[in-house]
């Protein structure tokens, strides 16, 4: 079985090339995970990857440019200068830039070479590797470590697996919403929308008077495939995107044709950026039009709050708003599905693949992530730690509601395209891109997205 499922993950080297990652900063350079612009994995030492033996832990993360890197880099320090000693073991990170992480790290994997630790966005990746060797259960360590009192309960559940836990959370809660400018709000008597008929009305008042409703780099595809999960999950909850996970049920369900129409919709009214698949977020091509407040809205990851008080704190605090993605008034149960959140609550998740005492010893080094000062860096750095009491060490506004968005949450569910296997995700993001260029209909995306879905289903 293991394989099988190796070569499953060997497979998959092929359609992560292509994979753009989003949570973690969205694949976004200012968010700390930016391209490093090398193919070379950068280390503290020259051990290269994979579990090298002897008193070595090996670490893989995508904490490449600050505040990432410096985030990152604070456990190792810290289990380096505190319990080496001791231990014997010392720990050896090695950080890779994000768009390129899923494929070095299912090629270390697929040879065997597999980091003692590593970060993962969760998900359907993180299933394959569990499923394939590659990933301990952690459930006695965590509550021995009394991290139940540290983390939300969300941020666990992402990492939960048949009961049993595989990853602590790190870095951030990273959820979807709407960033707007609430002065272009004000000029023009715009109130913030509560359903989607109510934003509908704010985006064909903005059009009318010359202003892009929605900011939108979509050329790496994940931010677009926001809007289709923000959508389908508005229309049905989460039933039946699990359902067509787990083969119960069907991309080609109602909620993902809903989601595909009212995209195409939105991109024939004018709502999106013009040109917005040839643009990159990546390259800040989104942001730029609301800093020069020709866009009024910007519909992405919650990592934002830290990328505009970076570019501009002045700017950030006097001009910028967010909102929730409203409910849909087109169903009975819209409320109830309006309080779902799209996202991750950690951000990445701090997995191991090794046991017994090693095991032990890494885990140590990641729970240095739950400390006060750790956590306070985090603060400092604009990100929202995916802890209990994250709204009291806040000052942000905007972050504040987010917080308090996720606490009210009924529940959260990862990026399609981090969730999903890789080749459904492939073929997820390129289909639904298509849909902002009004070059495929609802239904041929539905269709392709199950068509792949069933594949890897068929093979598993």
């Amino acid at each position: 079985m293991k394989k099988r499922q190796l070569a499953a993950l060997g497979m998959a080297v092929v359609m992560t090339a292509s994979l753009a990652a989003c949570g973690g900063g969205g694949g976004n350079s200012d968010s700390g995970n930016g391209d490093s612009g090398s193919d070379t994995p950068s280390s503290s030492s020259d051990s290269g990857s994979g579990s090298s033996g002897g008193d070595v832990i090996t670490f893989w993360n995508i904490g490449t440019e600050d505040p990432d890197a410096t985030i990152m880099q604070y456990a190792v320090d810290q289990y380096n200068a505190n319990d080496s000693a001791d231990s014997g073991y010392t720990i050896e990170a090695t950080n890779i830039q994000n768009d390129k992480y899923k494929e070095k790290l299912v090629i270390a994997m697929s040879s065997g070479e597999c980091p003692d630790m590593y970060t993962s966005w969760s998900g359907g990746p993180l299933r394959e590797y569990i499923n394939s060797g590659y990933g301990q259960p952690i459930t006695d360590l965590y509550e021995e470590a009394g991290l139940d009192d540290v983390y939300l309960e969300a941020a666990k559940a992402q990492a939960t697996f048949d009961g049993e836990v595989y990853g602590v959370p790190v870095l951030n809660i990273s959820i979807s919403g709407v960033f707007y400018n609430k002065d272009i709000f004000a000029d023009n008597n715009l109130e913030v929308p509560e359903t989607i008929s109510d934003l509908e009305k704010v985006c064909d008042t903005l059009v009318s008077k010359g202003i892009t409703p929605f900011a939108l780099g979509n050329s790496t595809k994940w931010q677009g495939s926001m809007f289709y999960q923000g959508f389908a999950t508005r229309y049905a909850g989460l039933d039946d995107f699990r359902g067509a996970y787990d083969g119960t049920s069907s991309f080609e369900s109602d909620c993902f044709v809903y989601a595909g129409n009212k995209i195409l919709d939105w991109a024939e009214k004018g709502y999106f950026q013009e040109g917005c698949n040839g643009l990159s977020t990546d390259d800040g091509q989104d942001k730029q039009a609301i800093y020069q407040e020709t866009a009024a809205m910007l519909y992405s990851g919650s990592w934002f709050t830290g990328t505009f008080a970076a570019d501009s704190e002045e700017f950030y605090k006097a001009k910028i708003g967010w909102f929730p993605f409203p409910e849909c008034d087109e169903v009975d149960n819209g409320a109830e599905y309006a309080a779902i959140c799209n996202g991750t609550v950690g951000d990445q998740f701090v997995s191991f693949s090794c046991t017994d005492e090693k095991l032990k010893e890494a885990f140590k080094c990641a729970t240095y992530y739950s400390t006060d000062d750790c956590i306070a860096l985090m603060v400092e750095n604009g990100k929202i730690p995916p802890v209990n009491n994250a709204k009291e060490l806040l000052d942000d506004e905007v972050a504040i509601s987010i917080c308090e968005f996720v606490e009210s949450a009924t529940d959260v569910q990862l990026w399609y395209d981090q969730y999903l296997p890789s080749a459904v995700a492939n073929a997820h993001l390129d289909n639904s891109q298509l849909l902002f260029s009004q070059d495929i209909t609802a239904e041929e995306v539905a269709e392709a997205t199950q068509k792949a879905m069933q594949e890897y289903l068929d093979q598993q």
